[in-house]
């Protein structure tokens, strides 16, 4: 017969009880918190030390430091480890913000060719310029040892996150300024034709708004062999050779409606003043001679050359520029169509010439039009500007 312990006995709360019993049958949670769970929960029930170490193949003493834990300070510290540190440790905070410094440079000021560090390239650094740092101890570090330092102050200096800077003294002005206009243009679109006042229905038969940019370097890229369609049951996806053959690139001028969806394009091989005022030309033919024509664009060479402004002299009244902060061309509603471009028909594209291209660019806009999409600005928090 097993000898009873002479510790004192563990009570348990339902609500621990449950926690104990949960955890003893995880198949996620580690193997030593599962065991210890098991250890808890058979003590509580009044099991002997030997029968629980011989159902759970755990010795003696684990079990009765897991118990001395739970009984002094609660389950909670039963289940964890004890921190100890048998010695002082032989990498100091200072050892450690030197190595967090180093990680906050560039491989390119020390002289070296990266321009991010890369665990293994720091490691190298570190130890070949420790011993003259007066931290002869990060001499022998591996790249381990610098991960988990780095991992202390969450420094990951081989990742990149971008952001965006503002360039233009007068962002938050042009900023409100086509936020306004997108305000206006989505009171014209949902404003019904009944309830409008005479101000409102002028407005609405006389100012038309276009979002106008460009998407240049559109590569025209053929394939050097045909491309493998999938086969049910052996090839899931489309196979296709790597290499591949540059016919140039293409640009893509394009007008959005932001009423009624529909994209105006010219695609060519260039994109300068006489192109964009060819784009022009489109808009003045395609709406009512006495509309104001609203154009949201950003301050590109072409928008604003001699020669544009030539044109829009012999048009006058006839267009008005909108025009979006420098670096904010996220705040230009045609992004959203080129995005829409690059994620369906330009995905994965390719062609045996740029005239092809072309031609096939020209075809998706024409789907797109044949069931438009009116992109809308839906957050018009303009006291924040």
């Amino acid at each position: 017969m097993a000898r009873k312990t002479e510790r004192a006995p563990l009570v348990l709360t339902e609500e621990q009880r449950q926690k104990l019993a949960s955890l003893a049958g995880s198949r996620t949670a580690s193997k030593r918190e599962v065991e210890r769970a098991g250890i808890l929960l058979r003590y509580a029930e009044g099991i002997p030390i030997l029968r629980i170490s011989d159902a759970l193949g755990v010795s003696r003493p684990t079990i009765y430091k897991c118990i001395d834990k739970a009984l002094a300070a609660g389950i909670a510290v039963g289940l964890s480890d004890t921190y100890h540190c048998p010695k002082a440790p032989e990498i100091g905070d200072d050892a450690k913000s030197w190595v967090v410094g180093l990680a906050c440079t560039k491989p390119k000021d020390h002289g070296l060719a990266a321009e991010l560090w890369t665990l293994s390239q720091l490691a190298k650094f570190i130890g070949g310029e420790a011993e003259k740092a007066g931290f002869p101890r990060l001499a022998k570090a591996n790249k381990t040892t610098v991960w988990r330092i780095l991992d202390e102050h969450d420094i990951k200096p081989h990742r990149i996150r971008y952001y965006l800077e503002r360039r233009d003294p007068d962002f938050d002005s042009k900023m409100r300024e086509v936020l306004m206009t997108y305000q206006e243009v989505s009171l014209q679109n949902t404003m019904p034709t009944k309830t409008i006042t005479a101000d409102a229905a002028e407005l609405a038969l006389t100012v038309i708004t276009v979002s106008v940019d460009e998407k240049p370097g559109i590569q025209a890229i053929a394939t050097v062999a045909p491309d493998l369609p999938p086969v049910a049951g052996r090839y899931a996806q489309t196979g296709r050779d790597y290499e591949y053959v540059r016919h140039g690139t293409l640009s893509i001028l394009a007008a959005l409606d932001l009423h009624d969806g529909h994209i105006f394009a010219e695609v060519e091989e260039r994109h300068r003043s006489c192109e964009f005022i060819q784009l022009l030309k489109r808009l003045d033919e395609h709406y009512p001679a006495d509309a104001t024509i609203r154009v949201v664009l950003d301050n590109h060479s072409s928008h604003i050359s001699k020669e544009t402004m030539a044109y829009l002299a012999t048009r006058p009244g006839r267009f008005v520029y909108v025009h979006t902060p420098k670096h904010g061309s996220w705040l230009n509603l045609i992004e959203m169509a080129f995005s829409k471009m690059a994620r369906s028909f330009l995905r994965h594209i390719r062609v045996t010439s740029k005239q092809e291209l072309k031609e096939r660019i020209l075809k998706g806009i024409a789907e797109f039009n044949d069931q438009p999409v009116v992109f809308k600005w839906k957050k018009f928090n303009l006291d924040l500007v």
